[in-house]
């Protein structure tokens, strides 16, 4: 116990005022997705106009993430981290606004639309990650990615009981968690206006703006954590989005897919606490092999039957995957850019991660209504497997060029 108190210790040791923002930013980012994922499906379920597009406002999320890329990385760009956050909460807020105005009018598409804002937000939020390293000191990078991911405890813990508790505040069901989810931005917003993050490098005549965005993706290293990154996403985003309809058709309350839900996101991110320490002290791509048999597990488990404790672990299980395959994909990403190409690098990798979760947002609701929870979780075989596949690949690599170079 003193051993592992002292590394914790020593971690935390490397955290600085503006990582520990930082890492409350993430908190209430996953506050918002959090609730988003615990009452779109089911806000959409009560409006939609045929079953089978019930998760439409969770696919509409990551769709204008995916949509939003582009342009949060020229943001970026131009004008720096801390204007492009703000920018992104400022969106979180009107798009919650609007979201709780298309509930109380009981119009789908428009509550659809207002998600599909969200994704600018969320464009942002997924880069919060790569501004930990930036913010941290050279050898503490790793744990600096780990621990701000960590900081979606908060999400997990603050998003469902929001969920949760506000669903009936007003007549019409989870009107009051849209409300409270501008407050929420709002909050962000303050923490956000005191962090100090590296200035702007002024561009001159005749500086290099790195390799073509084409000749980034093409090294290994960059599509083996694109693949990761996106793949893991896709199957988390697969099995959540669907929980809480899978565990209404057998019979349990919101408060039960609630709890489910909580342990998922605890599952997701408790381990930022120590990820970052054992990828310094095992290997990247040795840490992600585990995501990898950790997710076989989730999907083994999901498949032996519909109890609370069985929906309770295979998601605990898939965040914990999710986590050590989402952080060790980062890490790797890092490898493949130089600061000059940051912005191209980031913004493709998230793009492939959000155009993955929108085909999987839909695909959810579509399978799990139609087909059931069985069948979804079978299917979530084949993006493990080829998550698996690409990291031996990666390896196989790695040992052609260390022989080549002996």
């Amino acid at each position: 116990m003193g051993e592992v108190g002292g590394r914790a210790g020593d971690t935390l040791q490397g955290m600085n005022p503006n990582l520990i923002l930082l890492t409350l930013c993430q908190g209430l980012f996953f506050t918002n997705n959090v609730t988003f994922i615990a009452i779109n499906g089911l806000v959409g379920l009560s409006m939609a106009p045929l079953g089978w597009m019930a998760t439409l406002p969770v696919m509409g999320y990551v769709v204008g993430g995916a949509l939003s890329t582009g342009l949060v990385a020229k943001s970026q760009s131009r004008w720096g981290r801390k204007v492009s956050f703000q920018l992104g909460l400022v969106v979180a807020l009107f798009s919650a606004l609007l979201a709780a105005y298309a509930a109380w009018s009981h119009n789908f598409w428009l509550l659809v639309a207002a998600t599909v804002i969200a994704g600018y937000y969320s464009a942002n939020g997924q880069l919060y990650r790569f501004a930990a390293a930036e913010l941290a000191a050279d050898g503490f990078k790793e744990k600096a990615v780990s621990l701000v991911l960590a900081g979606g405890l908060i999400g997990a813990i603050v998003g469902p009981n929001l969920a949760s508790r506000t669903r009936t505040m007003y007549e019409v069901p989870f009107l009051g968690a849209y409300m409270a989810l501008g407050i929420v931005a709002i909050l962000a917003m303050v923490c956000m206006a005191f962090i100090r993050f590296p200035a702007v490098p002024v561009k001159k005549p005749g500086d290099s703006a790195g390799r073509p965005l084409s000749e980034i993706m093409r090294q290994p290293v960059f599509i083996v954590a694109a693949a990761a990154a996106a793949l893991s996403y896709g199957v988390m985003n697969l099995l959540m989005a669907a929980t809480p309809l899978a565990m209404q058709v057998c019979g349990f309350s919101f408060d039960d897919a609630a709890l489910v839900l909580e342990w998922h996101v605890i599952g997701m991110f408790a381990p930022g606490f120590f990820t970052g320490h054992l990828i310094k002290k095992f290997g990247t791509l040795q840490i992600m092999a585990v995501g990898v048999v950790i997710n076989f597990a989730c999907i083994a488990i999901a498949l032996s039957g519909v109890e609370l404790h069985q929906f309770l672990i295979s998601l605990f299980l898939l965040g914990l995957g999710w986590n050590f395959l989402f952080t060790g994909s980062t890490t790797l990403a890092m490898k493949a850019w130089t600061p000059a190409e940051k912005d191209r690098g980031q913004a493709a990798i998230n793009f492939f991660v959000f155009a993955t979760m929108a085909v999987t947002s839909f695909a959810s609701g579509a399978l799990v209504t139609t087909q059931g929870w069985t069948w979804l979780n079978i299917g979530s075989i084949l993006p493990v497997t080829l998550t698996g596949a690409a990291l031996v690949w990666m390896v196989i690599k790695q040992k052609n060029v260390q022989a080549t170079s002996a």
